[in-house]
């Protein structure tokens, strides 16, 4: 299956690094949701480069940086890998997620809720 990010217009691109861009996510689960997307075709995290891997923080600061201004309360960052992890677009890309007070009932926990029944402690 070919990648859907190989179709986004450069004219989308928020900002761009030297391996990667950033777009607001399409389906997005919060507003202001963003997509760190490689420019080379990645399956996933494990993937990437070890200078793409070097990048990637940097492209994370840059992303939130361009939300501070919508007033985030808070950030889930994260990355599907493999299917048995959620990935459903088999193209590296990082969720930049801004969270916000009162989104949830109840946000403790975050993404330790991936598996359903193990998030509490």
């Amino acid at each position: 299956m070919e990648s859907p990010f190989l179709h986004i217009s450069r004219e989308d691109w928020l900002i761009e690094g030297e391996h990667f861009f950033v777009i607001r996510d399409k389906y997005p689960v919060s507003e202001g949701h963003l997509l760190i997307i490689s420019k080379a075709m990645r399956r996933d995290y494990f993937s990437l480069t070890g200078e793409e891997k070097a990048e990637l923080p940097a492209m994370i600061d840059k992303a939130a940086a361009l939300l501070e201004g919508e007033g985030p309360d808070g950030w889930n960052i994260g990355m599907n890998c493999g299917d048995a992890g959620g990935q459903t677009v088999f193209h590296f890309h990082c969720h930049v997620i801004p969270r916000y007070k009162g989104d949830m009932e109840d946000p403790r926990g975050g993404v330790r809720h991936a598996v359903a029944g193990k998030g509490y402690y």
